[in-house]
């Protein structure tokens, strides 16, 4: 599949999405921007909200490609993440269907297996088909949006790529990140490697870079033609040092979601 020319990028105001608009024009993709916020730096982004379907379509309209980054990123009530994480992930997906839209990537997390035990030195690393086992609503919209993948690729013949994202920072900020980092650089080779894949159908890759205490397989993402570069293991010591090894005796350690198992991060909006 060549290179798309226009991508729309939803989320473009959060923080993987600011990242994006820098990193992703040197892969050469043309990118129109969309999120429920303005964006001031960028007069031509498109300011609509996910259950607006009159938007998303004027929106999707034209486009090759369709990087969905938008939704609540943090734990929340049912209700809220209902309406923008799933139904909003759904009306997104309709209107690519309605417009001839024929490649999404989709932004599914760790979260969607986040309740999995994470791996002990000697066990094996995690595959992509891994039962879901989310760890939060937040999670459980994530599962939702891979099966909607798949449904829109059996159906519709709408392919897509499912990212389950690690941590994307310019650096881990704790320990459990050593194992799940996705450096900015590698996030934007992996969109890259998403986008231009030839016939993936509907295919789930778990989204980190190389690091040396990898937690999952990466072998889906490097069929792709994902080469990532980075790797956590410079920040190891000095992380390591001021808050020790993980604890397998921590449910928020012993488990893939961290946090999110035991005491998830709130949606403040």
């Amino acid at each position: 599949m060549p290179a798309p020319r226009t991508v729309l990028l939803t989320g473009a105001a959060g923080g993987i999405g600011t990242l994006m608009r820098d990193l992703l024009p040197d892969h050469g993709h043309a990118l129109r921007l969309l999120d429920v916020r303005p964006i001031e730096e960028e007069p031509d982004a498109i300011t609509a909200d996910l259950a607006d379907r009159d938007a998303l379509r004027g929106a999707v309209r034209g486009v090759d490609a369709i990087i969905h980054l938008a939704g609540i990123p943090l734990e929340a009530p049912f209700g809220k993440i209902l309406g923008v994480n799933i139904e909003g992930t759904y009306n997104l997906y309709e209107a690519a269907r309605e417009e001839g839209v024929r490649r999404i990537v989709f932004a599914s997390s760790n979260h969607a297996v986040g309740c999995t035990p994470r791996p002990g030195d000697d066990d094996p690393l995690i595959p992509v088909d891994t039962p879901h086992r989310p760890d939060t609503f937040y999670g459980l919209s994530k599962c939702f949006g891979e099966d909607l993948a798949q449904l829109y690729w059996d159906k519709h013949g709408l392919e897509t790529v499912s990212v389950r994202i690690g941590s994307c920072l310019p650096e881990p900020t704790d320990v459990r990140m050593l194992s799940i980092w996705l450096s900015p650089g590698d996030c934007a080779r992996l969109f890259h490697a998403a986008l231009t894949a030839e016939h993936v159908g509907h295919t789930v890759v778990y989204g980190s870079s190389a690091n040396t205490r990898l937690w999952w397989d990466l072998s889906t993402a490097r069929a792709l033609g994902y080469e990532p570069r980075d790797d956590s293991e410079p920040y190891a010591g000095k992380l390591i040092a001021e808050q020790g090894e993980l604890d397998s005796g921590n449910p928020a350690h012993a488990r893939l979601g961290g946090e999110f198992v035991t005491d998830p991060p709130i949606w403040p909006y």
